[in-house]
């Protein structure tokens, strides 16, 4: 059974006690030299620190670095030895197949993000994590003067997103989200449309994501002795380990079930939305703002392991007038409305994982008159960032100094919208929010859930003190 806390330990403490093994990092060795290579050495190129080596890191974020020759993955990081270990031994493989010799690259593995952040050969970190542990390792690596890639959603709450894009900003480090559909054509294209008026003044923006299914109540389980459970739940309340909390320990590509659960994810609207929801503000030039009213509504389970929101309707306001609405009977994709037509734009057949959930995308992008779409843009039109490869940019960016497709308080502001219509889903009534101050204006109990909780050692209030 799972043991009552004693108010007297420390969590860490609470969970050595009652899972004996269940922490631990594992040591590999280090990077061997760099005469080894020669003028294919690491210190040559881009020394790049993975962190978190399961499902998107596989189907993303290593395969989109290890692609590129100016970048090396020289280190890996997981909280689950075995899939740090899976990840380490990819890793030399490629690298060993690409020379051709069985003594390419080392690559060092660590069980704990901080340890590796402590090594100066490391010049940037690809954080690929669940959601409730993007925020923390990018501050303290901006902290640690390393550039930084980390998945979507930026952060779990306003708070956090806040924090982080100071910081970055301040510290003057490259940044990349995992906002990919910025280095679509088709995503590149309607919002160039749409920014030069090709379908008048935008009043409307419908955008369509998918759901979630709830889940049952799941059985207490043994902590895997390879998984360090204590540090994986991090700032978030201590609570038993079963396997669908976490992720499959058999499986790498099958969807984790952190995914569903409220503590580690806030469902779709973050999940989805981040990417929906920052095309929509980069069409309509509203990425570094955000709603001035939120209105919402949605479906949460009341029981079960999986606790993130059904069906949903969400509309906000902005400022320039527009209204944008977003809603799970919608097609997956963004529609933008204006006085003289409307364009639509999604992936098409394109998906992120394998594992994503199924979801007809329809046509890549379309328009109210095909017209729109055949504008042959003039030299005094307005063009947005160009980005063929969504990592290779971020990389491309580290060598010039110069801001990738998306910006840090891009990645915060598209972040916000989402959760901002979370908030209004959770309460149900009209919110009012101000984008300067970031504050909702007469409602405590609103800006109660701009910040959470945090359990200590772990949280992004913690980095900072630390700081």
């Amino acid at each position: 059974m799972f043991m009552k806390p004693n108010p007297s330990l420390s969590r860490r403490e609470f969970l050595k006690a009652s899972v004996a093994g269940a922490a631990g990092a594992t040591a590999f060795p280090t990077i061997i030299p760099s005469s080894v290579l020669g003028a294919a050495a690491p210190s040559k190129k881009i020394q790049i620190g993975q962190i978190g080596c399961g499902r998107i890191a596989n189907d993303m974020d290593m395969t989109g670095i290890l692609k590129h020759d100016i970048a090396r993955i020289v280190a890996v990081c997981d909280l689950d030895s075995k899939r740090m270990a899976a990840a380490k031994e990819r890793v030399e493989k490629h690298y060993a197949a690409k020379t051709g010799s069985g003594a390419a690259l080392e690559v060092k593995g660590y069980g704990d993000y901080r340890e590796l952040l402590k090594d100066p050969r490391i010049d940037a970190v690809a954080v690929s994590t669940p959601d409730h542990w993007h925020s923390e390792p990018v501050l303290a690596a901006a902290l640690a003067g390393k550039d930084i890639y980390v998945q979507k959603p930026l952060s779990m709450t306003l708070a956090e997103g806040r924090a982080v894009s100071d910081i970055v900003r301040s510290k003057n480090r490259i940044f990349q989200i995992g906002s990919q559909q910025r280095s679509g054509k088709q995503f590149l294209l309607a919002c160039e449309l749409v920014r030069n008026g090709r379908i008048g003044k935008v009043h409307t923006v419908r955008i369509g994501l998918p759901t979630d299914p709830a889940g049952e109540e799941e059985p207490e389980m043994p902590v895997p002795p390879n998984l360090n459970y204590e540090m994986w739940l991090g700032c978030t309340p201590l609570v038993p380990y079963t396997e669908k909390r976490v992720h499959p320990q058999n499986s790498i590509s099958d969807r984790p079930g952190w995914l569903r659960i409220e503590s580690y994810c806030l469902g779709m609207i973050t999940g989805w939305g981040s990417h929906h929801v920052d095309i929509g503000h980069w069409g309509m030039g509203t990425e570094l703002t955000g709603p001035i009213e939120i209105e919402g509504k949605a479906e949460f389970p009341r029981k079960g392991l999986w606790n993130v929101h059904g069906p949903y309707h969400i509309e906000m306001k902005y400022v320039n007038g527009a209204t944008m609405i977003i809603d799970n009977k919608f097609p997956n994709g963004i529609k933008f409305e204006g006085s003289d037509g409307w364009i639509w734009v999604t992936r098409g057949s394109a998906r992120t994982t394998a594992s994503d959930p199924a979801t007809a995308f329809g046509k890549a992008l379309d328009a109210s008159d095909p017209k729109i779409l055949n504008y042959t843009f003039r030299s005094n039109d307005l063009r947005l960032h160009k980005s063929d490869d969504h990592h290779l940019d971020w990389l491309n960016s580290i060598q010039s100094r110069q801001p990738a497709v998306t910006t840090v308080e891009e990645a915060h502001r598209s972040t916000s919208a989402c959760i901002l219509g979370w908030v209004g889903m959770k309460l149900g009534r009209k919110l009012r929010w101000d984008p300067v101050k970031e504050v909702f204006i007469g409602d405590e109990q609103a800006n109660a859930l701009r910040s959470r909780v945090e359990c200590t050692p772990y949280g992004t209030k913690q980095v900072l003190k630390k700081a």
